[in-house]
């Protein structure tokens, strides 16, 4: 069967172009800073978002990690959004690695309100661990790919300022917000001391992500990366279609957020879908069939069974993420799906 595929924009397949780039690259052994492609698609990247310094990592997760460590120390505090991936998606590895402790803060959509950050940062105590570092994600992947407007990340920027907290990003998705918000990605980031964006989301590379910062940052992060394992060789195999992805697959992106607009609308004509509209300000698409009677894995395992992908965040919800694969009449033949889903359900 021909899916159409909405569990993530992780799925994208790299473009003609970057293969022939991944097949001709010119490289070199990058743990002893020797592949040229590499250096390059680091400085491209450091650029994008205005930072001194850049380094590939093979993974979104590995780059959050390595802010973390490289931020904080052990039994060192970080304040976090309740529902951030950094939190729920990335195996604990803040605290089974890092040995950092989450401080939960509860956001709108994922977005912080500055006085609740405020409010959760103690004061100095012999019995408290000690606040280090606060990070924002921004956009918000459980919020439904909401965005933290500029004004928010300047405020809260200050709030870490006045308690000597330094500030990460997770930008996962951080041009899918730059777009929503009608700037540059640096406009974003320079609100924080560092930034990992992903290469293989909606940009559509095979593999990989970038963390950004400082030079002397990036330095501590690079021993952090081969205390990890993510010491790479030949890497400007992969880099060559990172570079393509930052090159020549950011503007298109405006794309899926339109079509994402379009299903967002759609399913809330579905007599049994809930869907705020509110949150479908990028790529993601989140609603619930609650109203239906059934559980979201039984609605996906019905949906797929009509040709259409996409993921569950039970009991009752559902995601999905457009992407380049997912064109208008991929979103109608959706819609046509979950319609159909629906009609064998409603009471």
């Amino acid at each position: 069967m021909d899916f159409i595929e909405m569990r993530s924009d992780t799925l994208t397949l790299p473009t003609g172009e970057m293969r022939e780039a991944m097949r001709w690259a010119d490289v070199g052994d990058d743990v002893y800073g020797e592949d040229p492609t590499v250096k390059r698609l680091e400085e491209l990247a450091a650029g994008k978002v205005g930072k001194e310094a850049a380094m590939f990592v093979p993974s979104g997760t590995m780059g959050n990690l390595l802010a973390v460590m490289t931020h904080c120390r052990r039994g060192d505090e970080i304040v976090l959004e309740s529902d951030c991936h950094i939190y729920y998606y990335e195996v604990g590895g803040l605290s089974a690695v890092a040995g950092v402790v989450p401080r939960l803060v509860s956001g709108r959509n994922g977005v912080l309100d500055p006085d609740d950050v405020t409010a959760a940062i103690r004061e100095e105590n012999i019995h408290y661990a000690q606040a280090a570092c606060l990070s924002i994600e921004n956009t918000h992947n459980r919020g439904g790919g909401t965005v933290t407007p500029i004004p928010a990340m300047a405020a809260l920027r200050r709030v870490a300022d006045e308690n000597g907290l330094t500030v990460h990003l997770d930008g996962a998705r951080i041009f899918n917000a730059a777009l929503a918000l009608g700037v540059e990605a640096q406009e974003i980031a320079e609100h924080v001391d560092s930034v990992m964006f992903c290469l293989s989301k909606g940009l559509s590379a095979p593999v990989g992500s970038i963390l950004a910062g400082s030079a002397e940052f990036i330095r501590a992060a690079r021993k952090n990366r081969k205390m990890l394992g993510g010491g790479m060789r030949q890497a400007g195999v992969l880099a060559a279609a990172g570079i393509i992805a930052i090159e020549k697959m950011v503007d298109r992106l405006a794309d899926d957020h339109a079509n994402a607009r379009s299903l967002g609308l759609g399913l809330a004509e579905i007599p049994g879908i809930a869907i705020d509209l509110s949150t479908v300000q990028t790529n993601i698409v989140g609603f619930d069939v609650l109203a239906l009677g059934i559980r979201a894995p039984r609605f996906a395992a019905e949906l797929a069974r009509e040709g259409v992908r996409v993921t569950t965040r039970p009991p009752s919800g559902l995601r999905a993420v457009l992407n380049r694969h997912v064109d208008s009449a991929g979103v109608e033949r959706a819609l046509g799906a979950v319609a159909t889903v629906c009609s064998r359900h409603r009471r």
